[in-house]
Parts: structure tokens; sequence; C-alpha cells
């Protein structure tokens, strides 16, 4: 069995401004340096400080999420593979912003269709398959080990699609909020969640932006 420690990284503005990132290349904000000491100290004092492989998605966000996580014993390891999805066209506008710019384009991704690929984007189901195997060749390289992995909202969405049997049309069902802690495991090509959406390490710090796509 592989464990892994999947974390969401820290806010950024565009978060607080429900803006589409997408791999837009956006850094952490005040808030979201706050988050990732904040998951730095947690990590150290859990039973994860023994954790040796620590990977994460090269865009900033992330790196700089799991930059704290490192250090003599820990090195950082940048993944393509685990960027968040591409959202094409979309990327740097608000939900207002498509409306008035894009009514068409946005009622056609309002439909959650996992086939459906925005301008210069990617589908949902080509974004889930390039995760799942990123995923599981980590799982694979280092099996048997733990991992701390940070990365993006929408590659949690496809994990917990995938343990829970999801189909990848439709919106997002599952909490993931920034900075969070989701314990998931790997054994025999098959995955588990053993918690999710942890988020003790925050406690005491301003509620976080959320966006709903039931109500958009």
């Amino acid at each position: 069995m592989t464990e892994f420690l999947l974390i969401r990284h820290g806010e950024t503005d565009w978060n607080r401004e429900l803006r589409f990132q997408g791999q837009i290349d956006v850094p952490l904000n005040a808030m979201g340096q706050v988050q990732a000491q904040r998951l730095a100290d947690h990590l150290a004092q859990s039973e994860w400080s023994d954790a040796l492989h620590l990977h994460s998605s090269d865009l900033q966000r992330a790196m700089q999420t799991a930059q704290p996580l490192s250090g003599e014993r820990r090195h950082l390891q940048a993944h393509k593979g685990l960027r968040e999805q591409g959202f094409g066209i979309f990327e740097g506008l608000s939900v207002t912003e498509l409306q008035s710019q894009q009514p068409e384009l946005w009622q056609q991704w309002r439909r959650f269709d996992a086939g459906f690929e925005l301008p210069g984007g990617e589908s949902t189901q080509r974004f889930h398959g390039r995760v799942m195997q990123s995923l599981s060749a980590l799982a694979e390289e280092h099996w048997g080990e733990r991992l701390v992995v940070v990365t993006h909202g929408g590659v949690l969405n496809m994990v917990w699609r995938t343990v829970h049997g999801q189909s990848l049309h439709g919106y997002r069902e599952c909490v993931i909020p920034n900075a969070g802690v989701n314990h998931v495991a790997w054994e025999d090509g098959r995955w588990r969640v053993l918690s999710w959406a942890k988020v003790d390490h925050l406690l005491g710090l301003p509620p976080q932006p959320v966006y709903q796509t039931t109500s958009v």
C-alpha cells in the first residue's frame, strides 16, 4: 500500500475573486502564505513528520504551498502532470465576466459534460486520465511508502470521483478547501479515502471563498 497526504494549495487572490485559474501561474496571497506555514507546522507535529517524499504541481501556488514543507530531509519535486485542469479561454475570468463575454460557452460549460473542451482547454475526461496516471505512477514508484503531494482542487475532485465511482459528468460534490488535508491510499490498483478535507490546522483563520457550481 502507498499512502498519500493530498493537499490543495493555499489561497490566491483569484480564489478570493472566484476567477478561473486553470494553468495560469497565480501566486499565493498573504492568507495563502499563512495557510502554507500552518500546514508546515501541522505536518511537523503529526504522524507524517517522517514522510520523506514531497511532490507538487509545478504551478507556483502549489510550489509556494509546498516549500515550507520541504527541508534537509524532504526534497521537493515538481510535476507538470499534477497541474490544475486547463480551462483555456476561461482562465483569468470571473463568472460575471464569462456570463457577459462568453454567454454561449458559459452555458455549454455549465452542462458539466466530461467530453466538452473549451477553446485552448482540456476536457474533464482528458484531465482525469492525466491526473490518475500521474498519481498512480507515484504510487508504484514509492510502493509501501508515504508521500505528501500538493496540488489543486480539480485534481482532488478527480481522486474523489475515482474513489467513489462517480461519473465524470456533473458538478463537483465534494468539499475541497484551500490548504485542506486529504489522506488517501493506493493498493492493488485501487484508491480509497481514509480522511478528507481536514482543516483543524486552519482554526481561527477567516472563512474561505467557496465556488458553488450548483448556484451559477
